[in-house]
This record gives structure tokens, C-alpha cells and sequence, in this order.
């Protein structure tokens, strides 16, 4: 099937056997249309599998953009492997940019439920950009009726303002309505994961509790470990979710203590896995949707409403039981098929459903809304790659995907979340940094992840007193700056080169992050406004162009020791400011 759009011509090819199809556009404005695709049988039928495929000249585009593209920014062949997406995984938007900063093709597909490959790719013979989507490309229950909207968007915005229009467009629809997020959302956090791993015991996590408390962190997360007396970092100890005895005698008294300090304790669950060496796993038996022999646990199948009701009323009740404040819900994303549905063979037997997304859908909302019922304010945690438009019905913090120690990672991961996560909470990965490197070096953790809320995951009774400050200075910091940090106008630029410079700005202030060394840091005219410029370039000077004399300035280095200097002066100057240190200037 042809489809005539903006970009020109579309082709829509599959076995479509009975399914008939229908298609009409929109033009939203000039530069954006929106092409609805209408899909519909007779009898309920496994959808065929579709692929929409189009061409353009590969003219001013340097760059990919995705939701899970880390450090791989560039267009690749059109021979590679297309991008996934699905109700856990990343989301169906890609981006082709300028050098510039400029949009030059973004496209999306509203289907952020089923799984989507999404691919832009240099054609070698032609020197074009071939783009597909293609869906349904896993096993499908049958239906009877299927709509899609695929968003095309050439105009010459920001390339940042593009991706956060698609996403704040899929956010519109009914079924991607985003789950309320409650101030304490946007509060620093201590993580018990990469301090303590499997090695938790009540006495030693209250007193870091009472260190982080003192540092302004306002919750917990208390990680794997809790649920078992094993120490191997496996998973064949879950799916019984039970109390270790011996690390938490008295679960309720403990959590009762850390809500004394001020802070709210959210307590981690592997959602999908039942570990080989559970009690229940003879229990649930023959309703796994295949088995991870590596991890030693297999994966439920959430289409067997027991499977639902088990783990619902299971967080149901560690909150009740625990009286904790929220849930950290990992590895969504096992809930796919390996290979076969094992359903088909058994005819659904037993399953209240067919569709596996719907199943996860409902099984994380129902979650959600019993929880809510609960304790409203209830605070759910996923992290990358499960961040998509679906996800945020059900969860209102978003973390960085695990990346220990590495702050390149985690800003990149952050500036990311910011683009596409709207007013969900987006958290920095865990940070940890040895406590022999220097204070400079420790506070690149906290620099690159400041346009986030911090979990910070040290053993902090073994930090030294310099890098004490450190933490204290830089976690205030971003206490007093939450507004801009965490809600202000993002503006990170050069995605192809891992965002080397981000400013974040509102009304009354204005923060710009250097992250690249040797950049000509253009600071905007704004009389009266505050401006900070964080060094997190690694060199001890930045070379700012300040439009206007600077009527006060003020230099802090990492630690939060004032630093003596003359105020910069106008034009185009090289300015001392201490590596990790911080300059506030007003014009």
C-alpha cells in the first residue's frame, strides 16, 4: 500500500490476508502531520506482521537520537538491526538531527504497549536515510480492531523541543495518562545497593540513615538482600518475599526508626521472577513464560490472574505489614516471550488473557491503584530501559540505568530521562565514588547527575572529612536550586557529543553546567538574573562569553570553600574556577 505524506511517499507492505486497512492524514501545522493507520477482520485474528518503509535524501543529518541511545548517537547502515520498544522497553521515537541542534526528522508511532522496531539507516547505494517501523513483530493475541498514529516531524525546531513535543503528544492519550508525582518524588535518596549489595543488616542501615538524614537525603531505598540470607547476588531466593530473620529481626520497629529521621523507606521487588530455590515455585508451576537458568529463577506469566493477585497482594502486604512509603519494581522488561508462546500450545489454558501487554498493563495498574488506595503519595521506582509513555502511568520516579562509578553514563542517562519523562522524577543512577580518589574526582558524581534527583549510594561513615563537605556542599546546593534544576527550561546541547554543555533556566535564575573542556561558554544577557556556572569540564578554567560587565560574582571550589578572585570581565574571558568548583555571577 503507497501512502502519500510530507516526506513523500510511505509503503505499507505485509500479508494482510482478511485485515483491511485504512488510511488518512492530518497536517497539524506546517512541518508536522500525524498519518492514522486503521486496521480491522471479521473474526479475531493474530494482526499481521506490517512494515512502513520511506526513504529521504541524507541532507543536514548527523546525528540519532533515541530514548535508549546512550553513547551511540550516530546513523547507522540501514543493513543493522532496528531499534525495540514495547510496554518495558525505551519508546517508539527517533530523531534525526543537525549539527546545529536542529530537528531535521523525528517520527514516532503511538503504540507504546506492543512491541515496535523503529530504524533510521544510511542507504550505501544512495546516500538516503531508509526509516521503518515494523509491528507486530512478536507473538500476538487475536483482535478484531487495531488503530496507530504515526507522527512525522520535519520542522527546524530545537532538536530538544522535537523530542519533548512527541513525548508530551503521546503523554495526551488516555491510556498513557501519567501517574501523579508527590513532592517527595523530588527529594534526594540514600541507596542500600551499591554500598551494601546483598549484605544488609538493620543496625548498620539505620546508622547510615542517620548520616544521610544530616545530609538532607529525605529516603531510602533498601535494595536486594532483604528477602534472603544468600549472598550470591543470584535469584534463586526470590518469589517467597519474605522477611530475612536474621538481617531485619523486627521489620516494623526498623522502618519505624528510619520514618523517625525524616525519611521515607522504599524497599525493592523483582516483579517477574520466581527463583528456583522459592518455596512457591512448586506453586507456580506451568505458568512461567520461559526460565533464566543463568539468573536460576523462571519468569512468570502475568496472563494467569493468580500470577496477578499473588504479587499485587504481596506489595499489599509489605506496605501494610512494613508501613513503608513506596516500592522500587524491577526487570518489567523479562515479561516477554523467548521464542514461542508457550500459551498457544496449552490453547491460553487457564489465562484470563491473550495479550501479554495487556496482562503487564493491568498488572501494574491494578498494582498501582490498590497501592494508592493504601497510602495516596505511594512512590514507585523503575529505571531504564522500562521509562516509556506506559510506564508513567504507574510509576512517578524514573532512575538511570545501572552504571557504577561511571558519571559519563549517568548524565547522559539523566539528560535523556529529562527529554522524555515530562513531570515524572527523574533519579540519577546510584552514585558511588572511592573514597581514596580526590575531592574533585568524587564531585564529578554529583555534577553530572545535577539536573536530577541524587541517590547516593557510599558507605558514609567511611567518607573522609573533605569529601564529607563535598557531598554536604553540593547536595544543599541542589536542595536550594531545586526549582530550576529539576523544573526549569532544559536546554542540553550536542547530544553527538554526550552533552557537553546544559543550561537550565526560569524566571529568576539560570544554571549553566560545563561538562566539555575548552568550550566557549556563551552566558545569556539577563540583567538582574542569577546565574551559576558549574566546572565539571575537569580543567581549572572555563572560557565564558559574558555579554555584560559583571556587577557580582562569587567562586566556590568542590568542597564549598570560597574561593577569592576578581569578577570576570566582559567579553570573551578565561576565568579560574577551581575544577569541580562553582561560579555565581549577576549582571
Amino acid at each position: 500500500m503507497v501512502i502519500e505524506s510530507i516526506l513523500g511517499t510511505l509503503n505499507l507492505n505485509g500479508e494482510t490476508g482478511s485485515w483491511r486497512i485504512a488510511v488518512s492524514g492530518r497536517t497539524v501545522e506546517p512541518g508536522l502531520e500525524h498519518i492514522r493507520i486503521a486496521m480491522e477482520t471479521a473474526a479475531p485474528a493474530p494482526p499481521p506482521r506490517l512494515l512502513l518503509e520511506w526513504r529521504v535524501p541524507l541532507t543536514e543529518m548527523h546525528f540519532c537520537w533515541h530514548p535508549a541511545g546512550g553513547f551511540n548517537r550516530k546513523i547507522p547502515a540501514d543493513w543493522t538491526a532496528a531499534l525495540h520498544s514495547d510496554l518495558a522497553t525505551s519508546a517508539p521515537v527517533l530523531l534525526l538531527g543537525s549539527q546545529s541542534g536542529e530537528n531535521r526528522l523525528l517520527f514516532a508511532v503511538s503504540e507504546a504497549m506492543r512491541p515496535v522496531k523503529i530504524k533510521a539507516g544510511v542507504h550505501e547505494e544512495t546516500c538516503e536515510a531508509a526509516c521503518s517501523v515494523e509491528l507486530f513483530t512478536c507473538p500476538e493475541a487475536p483482535i478484531a480492531a487495531y488503530e496507530l498514529l504515526l507522527r512525522l516531524d520535519i520542522r527546524p525546531l530545537f532538536y530538544a523541543e522535537a523530542i519533548r513535543e512527541a513525548f508530551g503528544w503521546l503523554a495526551s492519550f488516555p491510556e498513557y495518562e501519567a501517574a501523579a508525582v508527590p513532592p517527595a518524588a523530588y527529594e534526594p535518596f540514600y541507596s542500600s545497593w551499591y554500598s551494601f549489595h546483598q549484605n544488609l543488616f538493620a543496625p548498620e542501615l539505620e546508622r547510615e540513615c542517620a548520616l544521610a538524614a544530616r545530609y538532607g537525603m529525605k529516603g531510602v531505598i533498601i535494595d536486594d538482600g532483604w528477602q534472603t540470607d544468600d549472598n550470591r547476588r543470584g535469584y534463586a531466593f526470590c518469589g517467597d518475599w519474605e522477611i530475612s530473620e536474621r538481617r531485619f529481626p523486627d521489620m516494623r520497629a526498623h522502618v519505624e526508626r528510619v520514618h523517625r529521621l525524616g525519611m521515607k523507606y522504599l524497599v525493592w521487588f523483582s516483579v517477574p521472577f520466581m527463583g528456583d530455590r522459592s518455596r512457591n515455585r512448586e506453586r507456580f508451576g506451568g505458568k512461567f513464560l520461559y526460565r533464566l537458568e543463568e539468573l536460576g529463577t523462571a519468569v512468570l506469566d502475568p496472563r494467569f490472574p493468580e500470577v496477578r493477585e499473588f504479587l499485587i497482594s504481596t506489595y499489599e502486604k509489605a506496605l501494610v505489614q512494613w508501613d513503608i512509603d513506596g516500592f522500587k519494581l524491577d526487570f518489567i522488561d523479562s515479561f516477554r516471550f523467548d521464542g514461542e508462546d508457550p500459551a498457544v500450545r496449552e490453547d491460553y489454558a487457564g489465562r484470563d488473557l491473550r495479550s501479554l501487554p495487556e496482562a503487564v498493563n493491568l498488572l501494574l495498574s491494578e498494582t498501582r491503584s490498590r497501592l494508592e488506595r493504601i497510602k495516596p503519595g505511594i512512590l514507585i521506582e523503575f529505571r531504564q530501559s522500562y521509562i516509556g509513555p506506559a510506564i508513567r502511568k504507574y510509576g512517578n520516579l524514573f532512575r538511570v540505568g545501572d552504571c557504577p562509578g561511571d558519571f559519563l553514563s549517568n548524565r547522559l542517562g539523566v539528560i535523556d530521562l529529562r527529554l522524555t519523562s515530562g513531570d515524572t522524577a527523574v533519579h540519577s543512577d546510584m552514585l558511588e565514588w572511592n573514597s581514596r580518589d580526590t575531592v574533585e574526582n568524587a564531585a564529578l558524581q554529583l555534577l553530572n547527575v545535577i539536573f536530577s534527583v541524587p541517590q547516593i549510594s557510599v558507605r558514609l561513615a567511611d567518607l573522609p572529612e573533605e569529601h564529607r563537605e563535598m557531598l554536604k556542599f553540593w547536595l544543599d546546593f541542589m536542595h536550594v536550586h531545586q526549582e530550576v534544576l529539576l523544573h526549569g527550561k532544559l536546554t542540553p546541547y550536542h547530544p553527538e557529543l554526550n552533552y557537553p554543555l546544559v543550561v537550565a533556566e526560569t524566571e529568576t535564575e539560570m544554571v549553566i553546567a560545563v561538562y566539555g573542556g575548552d568550550l566557549a561558554v556563551p552566558v545569556p544577557p539577563r540583567p538582574g538574573k542569577c546565574c551559576w556556572i558549574i566546572n565539571g569540564s575537569g580543567s581549572g578554567r572555563l572560557l565564558l562569553e559574558l555579554p555584560l560587565p559583571v556587577r557580582q560574582a562569587v567562586c566556590f571550589d568542590a568542597a564549598g570553600r570560597q574561593s577569592p578572585g576578581a569578577p570576570p570581565v566582559a567579553g570573551l574571558s578565561r576565568v579560574r574556577l577551581p575544577k569541580s568548583g562553582l561560579l555565581g555571577i549577576q549582571f
